[in-house]
């Protein structure tokens, strides 16, 4: 088989910070940017004789989560424990969920050319984080910082659903977003929030006995970025393409097994760390400290119907009921704060496409500049609503709206009160703005004659005058008749 013809094949394992206020087993504050191993005590520097104490509201969020993604919770998790030894891991070994964790089944749905693509969910089960080593510049040494170690971590593995780069990207901006989205973590990559560990493989065709053969499997660990993870599923895919054709009967599954790869991200390349464990290695075995976590029914059915509608739901009813393109309609569902904030506009106006033509013009743009969430904004729907509402009734233009609609997030005043202090308000009085339109025409002979022989271009420009010489006040609608009537009669 050419290379061209190999299959990429990629699950991805998602860890994530839950949003929880302390660790998954002590009453240490989760924060970041705390001096180095500051929050930390006995239990989470695992010192002999601790007790872990399961924290509940990472569980109800881990369930949260789960129930978003469709999986199945089952009546019993337990805990287990991972044996391993890292110098940011004191008591060596991580408590986690093995063989019976909190959700099992789910898929999540991501956007692909020509539609949408469901990627299976095989697991989500929770665990807890190990610490940060850092590497010290210059040095043979690392220094470790132990403040993360212990917070709650959800981990989400997908099947081998993914065929290509593009798809893990938007799997893994798709899942942020869910997360986010639920309120289940804030998934900032730059603070270690969020980490993706891709496994790429190549099919390569059918064995003797019936089952598909693949290329070696690559683990890539700890990936902080979407575009890391995309880059570096890239080269692996062109890897194992170009191992694959010095080899083809040698670079087997069967033959080489599993490994784990490191990422250079200013080299873009991975590099071999070592053969990948099994579970055996680990030497799991139930967590002694712990009792398995035996969801009440109830409870789990409290968790379910809380649940918002969800944001690949929510776009595409914005599509359906509102019109909106499909580009407007993922931009206002990517958070739940925009998204709420726009359907309140929407039903204050009474027009679902102006007002997102507010949203994406201007709210959005100041949101990008500024970095900032929409509710940290001087700005209610009820607001925005009569500021499009004054444009749409023509007591302002589209020009001024812009003006005004910058001058309340800078001053916390109403559109009307702006308008009204700085008279502000459109002329739509046709008999003086006939007198307007007579100067800019005796002043603009070029391309008044220009419009006059079919240039119709040159009427924007005879618009644009007459808008200056009003102030900005002018209506451009009776502008533009009043110019139309007079050089075409």
């Amino acid at each position: 088989m050419s290379a061209e013809r190999l299959v990429p094949t990629i699950g991805l394992e998602v860890h994530l910070h839950l949003a929880t206020r302390t660790k998954m087993f002590c009453g240490c504050r989760v924060e970041y940017g705390a001096p180095p191993n500051s929050r930390v005590c006995p239990v989470c520097l695992g010192m002999p004789g601790v007790l872990p104490v399961m924290n509940e509201k990472a569980v109800e969020l881990a369930v949260r989560m789960a129930l978003a993604l469709g999986c199945t919770i089952p009546a019993l998790a337990k805990w287990d424990r991972k044996h391993y030894y890292y110098p940011d891991l004191p008591k060596n070994y991580q408590i986690s969920e093995y063989d019976e964790p909190l959700g099992v089944g789910g898929y999540l749905e991501i956007p692909v050319e020509g539609g949408t693509k469901r990627i299976g969910i095989t697991r989500v089960h929770l665990e807890e984080d190990a610490g940060k080593l850092i590497h010290a510049e210059g040095g043979d040494f690392s220094v470790v910082d132990l403040n993360r170690t212990g917070t709650p971590l959800l981990e989400i593995v997908s099947e081998p659903d993914m065929n290509s780069p593009e798809e893990v990207r938007a799997y893994s901006t798709a899942l942020r977003q869910l997360a986010v989205y639920l309120g289940v973590g804030e998934c900032n990559m730059q603070l270690g929030q969020m980490r993706f560990e891709p496994n790429i493989s190549l099919r390569i065709g059918v064995g003797a006995d019936g089952h598909p053969r693949y290329t070696p499997i690559a683990e890539i660990k700890n990936l902080n970025s979407f575009r890391s993870a995309e880059r570096a599923v890239a080269f692996e895919i062109a890897r194992h393409k170009e191992e694959y054709a010095l080899d083809p009967e040698g670079y087997t599954l069967e033959n080489l097994g599993k490994q784990t790869r490191g990422w250079v991200d200013d080299r873009e390349v991975t590099f071999l760390q070592r053969s990948k464990e099994e579970a055996h290695d680990y030497r799991y075995f139930p967590e002694p400290d712990l009792v398995p976590f035996v969801p009440d029914r109830a409870w789990v059915d409290e968790i379910r119907a809380s649940l918002p509608e969800l944001p690949e739901v929510r776009r595409r009813r914005f599509i359906s009921e509102y019109g909106l393109p499909e580009y407007d309609a993922g931009v206002l569902t990517a958070d739940r704060t925009v998204a709420d904030f726009y359907e309140d506009v929407a039903r204050l106006v009474g027009d679902p496409k102006t007002a997102s033509n507010w949203m994406m013009q201007d709210v959005m743009r100041v949101l990008n500049e500024r970095k900032v969430g929409i509710d940290e904004l001087s700005l209610t729907p009820e607001s925005l609503a009569e500021l499009i509402r004054m444009v749409t009734d023509d007591t302002i233009n589209r020009s001024t709206g812009t003006d005004v609609f910058a001058r309340m997030l800078e001053s916390g005043k109403s559109a009307k009160q702006i308008v009204e202090e700085e008279g502000l308000a459109q002329t739509s009085d046709a008999d003086a703005l006939e007198a307007v339109v007579d100067r800019v025409i005796a002043e603009n002979p070029g391309p008044a004659e220009d419009y006059r022989s079919g240039k119709e271009k040159a009427l924007g420009r005879l618009i644009g005058q007459a808008m200056q010489a009003s102030g900005g006040k002018a209506n451009p609608k009776i502008v533009r008749d009043l110019l139309m009537r007079k050089l075409r009669p």
